[in-house]
């Protein structure tokens, strides 16, 4: 463990973030200095987490000689081993957390795909998932739009999550999720197949470029449908706005006016635009077969079954679980844990 936290290399990382920090002209460019700063509070982080590990083994070194005669001693080793255990899981994805990108918010929507109604409902029961997830790790959601189905579910869903690395984590859940299951909108009990997918990109801030020409754009507003206070379904302050050459259609609905929801709209383009031109890049400069790996895998990462046995199974690094109720709880930390060293291994196999 040692070895993979890489300690000193973390504190010679430090001491560079530090010289920077205590430069006389260091804030003059506020985006950079609010970037270093937050490079800081990560690195440290690490380094203090490495610090309480040790100080933790040590610890259970000494438990462990006294829990062959103390029975109190005994527990307090079983729970502080279950304690590390968990932390050591968590650091551990962090340090994986290495991307351009990573330590941003994320941007994210979920689309029903086939499977009529049982698809809306299953894209519902992502969304669910997702921000469970999020509430478990302490951070902010947000949804931005919602499209209800037709019967039940919902067709599409936009939403933020804001945090430490929270694309960087949501990331390796990209892609399309299947779901098996005895279909509850079917009278004749039949098994259904459905299918809805998680696209994910990074909140971007102002210092990145994204070019998008005013031509390139047809914006669309129309009467909110959900929840939301007086203004919905008054006014047409809902805003779906279609990136023409591209494709690209984002909405929000779930601010109090058309301005304010056009800011957000124009928010959530930039930075699917943005992912779109980094997905670009990649794939032009064939990069490495881990990335193509994901791609090509991106039309199923993950398969949930409900009947006729339970069983959740990651289709790129096979990790499976059969508790799928505290998966679908938003338990889902040790897939993506799972694929974050599954990739690292592929890249260092290259």
């Amino acid at each position: 463990m040692r070895g993979f936290f890489d300690v000193p290399t973390r504190k010679e990382e430090l001491e560079i973030l530090e010289t920077q920090v205590s430069a006389p002209d260091f804030w003059n460019d506020s985006a950079t200095a609010q970037r270093v700063t937050q490079q800081r509070s990560r690195v440290e982080k690490l380094i203090g987490g490495q610090e309480k590990f040790e100080t933790a083994i040590a610890d259970a070194e000494i438990l462990f000689e006294f829990a062959e005669t103390d029975a109190a001693s005994q527990t307090e080793l079983v729970e502080l081993l279950a304690g590390l255990e968990k932390e050591v899981g968590e650091a551990v994805t962090e340090v994986l957390l290495s991307g351009e990108n990573d330590a941003r918010n994320a941007i994210c929507s979920i689309q029903a795909g086939a499977g009529g109604t049982d698809a809306q409902d299953w894209a519902q029961m992502l969304l669910r998932m997702y921000l469970r997830w999020a509430e478990k790790r302490g951070l902010k959601a947000d949804v931005l739009d919602e499209q209800a189905g037709g019967e039940a579910g919902i067709k599409s869903a936009t939403f933020t999550i804001k945090g430490e690395y929270a694309y960087g984590l949501l990331a390796a859940e990209a892609g399309v999720h299947r779901l098996v299951r005895i279909s509850p909108f079917n009278s004749g009990g039949s098994r259904e197949t459905s299918f809805a997918s998680l696209f994910v990109s990074p909140e971007i801030d102002e210092t990145i470029e994204v070019e998008i020409l005013d031509k390139d754009l047809r914006i669309d507003t129309y009467r909110s449908t959900g929840a939301g206070g007086q203004h919905v379904n008054t006014t047409d302050s809902a805003v779906r706005i279609t990136h023409i050459p591209t494709g690209t259609v984002v909405t929000c609905q779930n601010q109090r006016s058309q301005l304010q929801n056009r800011a957000v709209a124009m928010q959530v383009l930039r930075s699917k635009l943005y992912e779109l031109e980094l997905e670009k890049r990649r794939a032009d400069a064939s990069e490495l077969e881990s990335t193509k790996q994901d791609i090509s895998f991106g039309s199923q990462i993950r398969n949930y079954t409900l009947q006729p046995y339970r069983l959740i199974k990651d289709a790129r690094t096979k990790y499976e679980r059969t508790d799928v109720e505290t998966v679908l709880n938003g338990d889902i930390d040790d897939f993506i844990r799972e694929f974050l060293l599954w990739k690292k291994n592929a890249q260092t196999n290259q």
